[in-house]
């Protein structure tokens, strides 16, 4: 009997990386999240500081969002969104990420809250847009804010 067929990596993107979604967490209306950047090209990448993110709903729509370097604002306590941004050189299969932090908190019932279920992410100043689409909503309230640390280079 044959085997079935591998499945096919998707391809590399015109940008040679791909956003993944990483682990998440939720308690009491506070949201953290990480995602990472895999280079599949066949060049070193260079990132430093914070990628520039756009959130967008269901549809495609752009979600009106501040989005703030750091978590300070959002929460007290370290959320993963600390840090101070650094140089961070991706050689080809290698991955760094950065940490989002939020809060599912509705302050105004008359204001919609807001979901987001796509990240539209440039990854550093010129490079192409990387749109990554998620498994779990950046669901936030209507607080309008969401906190990104820096590019990290992932643990090994």
């Amino acid at each position: 009997m044959p085997s079935p067929p591998e499945a096919a990596a998707p391809a590399c993107p015109e940008g040679g990386v791909r956003l993944v979604e990483g682990a998440g967490d939720a308690a009491m209306g506070l949201r953290v999240a990480d995602v990472r950047l895999v280079n599949c090209g066949t060049q070193p990448y260079v990132l430093d500081g914070y990628p520039e993110i756009r959130l967008l709903d269901g549809t495609r729509a752009p979600v009106e969002v501040a989005v703030l370097h750091g978590g300070e604002e959002i929460a007290a306590a370290p959320t993963g969104a600390e840090g101070a941004p650094q140089r961070v050189e991706l050689r080809p299969g290698q991955a760094a990420g950065f940490g989002m932090v939020w809060r599912n908190l509705v302050t105004d019932a008359t204001v919609p809250a807001a979901e987001g279920w796509v990240l539209d992410v440039t990854p550093r100043p010129g490079a192409p847009r990387v749109e990554l689409e998620l498994r779990h909503s950046v669901d936030l309230g209507n607080t309008g804010k969401l906190g990104i640390g820096p590019w990290k280079a992932a643990a090994r």
